[in-house]
């Protein structure tokens, strides 16, 4: 998950050179987390056969090159634990409330990268590393049953398509740890989140591949942000 803060007060108005798409994106602080397994357990719940998180990897290749000159990166996991997934987001929100958050997921059996467009509320059936499930079944109790980004993700993913790149849109995130932090995260920003699902076999599954193109899709992502947020001129009203 990427946290971006585009307009702490710590940070200087600056805009730092046009990436992808031509953006300008204002000076900002990203953190970048990832499911990752508890120390005691080989693998993620379902995906346990993966002793290696492909998205941890990738969130740690993002630190590496980062996402612009005037972006500072830092990464952290969230355990597979509904419980804890949803306090530290809970908290991380609260702290930072930073301008926007991009969640990185493992996708079994996929050799695309998939672009996450709603996170769903309720329907959690299968446990967690700790052996528990929600007993309500859902992230928040009366809230809404799907929320949606506002990043319009199938623009994002037919960019990238129409490149070449191996980029889908969905609308269903799986309803596992992902989905359920992506919910949670769309709840508490008001749909200022993404969730990108990472493949596990291909040659995206590849640090050398799948990093770059995370660098370059989270950018687009920031550029759709900064035309979403510009302000819309009033009208045109003739006094004659």
């Amino acid at each position: 998950m990427v946290f971006i803060d585009m307009e702490g007060s710590c940070h200087s108005c600056e805009s730092w050179p046009r990436g992808v798409g031509g953006a300008q994106i204002s000076h900002s602080l990203a953190f970048i987390l990832s499911v990752a397994a508890e120390p005691h357990h080989n693998g993620f719940g379902p995906f346990r056969q993966f002793l290696i998180n492909t998205s941890w990897e990738a969130a740690k290749g993002l630190k590496l090159i980062g996402l612009g000159e005037k972006v500072e990166v830092h990464v952290r996991e969230l355990p597979v634990s509904y419980l804890k997934t949803q306090k530290i987001i809970g908290e991380l929100w609260h702290t930072l409330n930073p301008k926007f958050a991009v969640h990185l997921g493992l996708a079994r059996g996929s050799s695309v990268v998939i672009l996450e467009q709603t996170g769903k509320n309720t329907g959690y059936k299968d446990r967690d590393v700790c052996g528990y499930c929600p007993e309500t079944r859902c992230c928040i109790e009366g809230g809404p049953q799907k929320l949606e980004s506002v990043i319009n993700m199938r623009v994002v993913s037919k960019h990238f398509r129409q490149a070449g790149m191996d980029v889908v849109y969905s609308r269903d995130a799986g309803r596992y740890l992902c989905d359920f932090a992506y919910y949670c995260s769309l709840y508490h920003s008001q749909g200022r989140a993404a969730l990108i699902h990472v493949p596990t076999s291909g040659i995206l599954a590849s640090a050398d591949r799948l990093v770059p193109l995370l660098q370059a899709l989270i950018q687009k992502i920031l550029e759709q942000l900064e035309e979403h947020s510009k302000p819309i001129d009033p009208p045109f009203v003739s006094m004659s």
